[in-house]
């Protein structure tokens, strides 16, 4: 009788799956947006059946708001509780704004935006899950590591949830804008627009003088 221990399957597969799953979705919805890809292709790039996707996320939109998801885990770090105490209050904002600008100009974004937004007008659903899945699941995840700042007592933030538009918009300026138009990225004038925003946000908030 073989005496090795019985060698336990499921989450662990199952885990792999998921993550094959949305790697392979999110590959085929940056590149061919929502209407131009297909469950039966995600699954063929996947290595699953059909079947387990639909078991894993029910329908395709479900598939989309977990890909969209996943993305926005590649920012969330940066509003991690654990980064309230790690380098100056200008560091910090400085970090998130120079991490907000690079997620958001990556040709396969900027295109996955475009497409969307095209998409949105014959389906607002569409436009609505990105919406909630991601700009404003990351506006949230901004808005609890500011106050977590305010009650550190460094920021004096009436509206919290402002202020992290406010500074996510000061950060983005009109190169958000340019970008979807085609427009070269200036990487010294996004540098300008962010160091700008920090000192702005620091001058509003900030509950004692920030050196530079």
């Amino acid at each position: 009788m073989s005496t090795q221990p019985e060698r336990r399957i499921g989450r662990p597969a199952d885990a792999a799956k998921r993550a094959a799953i949305i790697a392979a979705a999110t590959a085929a919805f940056f590149d061919k947006g929502f209407a131009g890809s297909f469950i039966e292709q995600i699954a063929a790039d996947a290595g699953v059946s059909k079947v387990t996707i639909y078991n894993h996320f029910q329908d395709k939109r479900g598939l989309f708001v977990a890909a969209v998801e996943s993305q926005c885990e590649m920012m969330r770090e940066h509003f991690s509780i654990e980064n309230i105490t790690r380098g100056t209050l200008r560091q910090r904002l400085t970090a998130i704004g120079e991490a907000m600008v690079q997620f958001l100009s990556r040709d396969e974004m900027v295109q996955f935006e475009r497409r969307i937004a095209a998409e949105t007008e014959a389906e607002p659903e569409i436009g609505a899950a990105f919406l909630a899945a991601g700009p404003h699941r990351m506006k949230a995840a901004f808005t609890a590591f500011i106050l977590a700042m305010v009650e550190a007592g460094e920021l004096v933030v009436d509206d919290p949830e402002l202020a992290a538009e406010q500074f996510a918009s000061m950060c983005k300026g009109m190169g958000d804008l340019d970008r979807r138009f085609g427009k070269p990225i200036d990487e010294n004038r996004n540098r300008q627009r962010i160091e700008q925003a920090v000192e702005v946000f620091c001058r509003a908030y900030a509950t004692a003088p920030q050196s530079g």
